[in-house]
């Protein structure tokens, strides 16, 4: 017979700041992974981003254009970040949302917003790269190229934001980040742009 877990409250919370499920749906899904929150967030992801998803399809023309200037002045972070209603754009919660992805644009240094728009030679000439790296590798071509896609997830980790782990928190993404409030706010919250300036470049 296996030993019943105990799952803590804090785990309970760490969970939901992840995925943005209900407490219950939290519980279970860390009861039925023996507490292994990693396993827990594949379970409810779908549900917590559920939540986002369901207003993704919505117009998101408000929000604000945050500057964030970091380093003594060498660093200097510009933002857009929509969301549907001028009321929701003030509040303090998508303020400090803005605040914090500036911020970490200007410590993670980020190329593009997402995996879609990076353009499609770059992604060919990292597939080239890659397939150069593994050539003496002695593989099935198979698995080769189940490595070059690691390989490119990597890639797409490093350099698009959304995709990057949010520098207060690694165990999210950004994008979790922004699902996280979208439940929270209730409104579709779309990061649109960004620019980031470093002294000397």
């Amino acid at each position: 017979m296996e030993k019943s877990v105990i799952i803590t409250a804090e785990q309970v919370k760490n969970l939901r700041s992840v995925t943005a499920a209900g407490f219950v749906d939290c519980k279970n899904a860390l009861t039925e992974t023996g507490g292994d929150l990693d396993k827990a967030v594949e379970i409810l992801r779908k549900k917590g981003l559920a939540k986002a998803q369901k207003k993704a399809s919505r117009e998101a023309k408000e929000g604000l254009i945050h500057s964030y200037i970091h380093a003594g002045g060498r660093i200097g972070v510009l933002l857009e970040i929509n969301c549907e209603t001028d009321f929701v754009a003030r509040t303090t919660e998508f303020q400090e949302l803005a605040k914090n992805i500036a911020m970490h644009i200007a410590a993670s240094n980020p190329i593009y917003v997402k995996r879609e728009a990076v353009p499609p030679e770059i992604i060919a000439k990292e597939k080239e790269i890659y397939r150069e790296q593994l050539a003496s590798m002695d593989k099935p071509q198979a698995v080769k190229e189940k490595i070059i896609d690691g390989k490119l997830e990597k890639y797409y980790q490093d350099v698009c934001l959304l995709e990057q782990p949010f520098i207060k928190d690694p165990s999210k993404n950004i994008s979790a980040v922004i699902d996280g409030e979208v439940a929270k706010l209730g409104e579709n919250i779309i990061l649109k742009r960004f620019v980031r300036y470093q002294l000397g470049e």
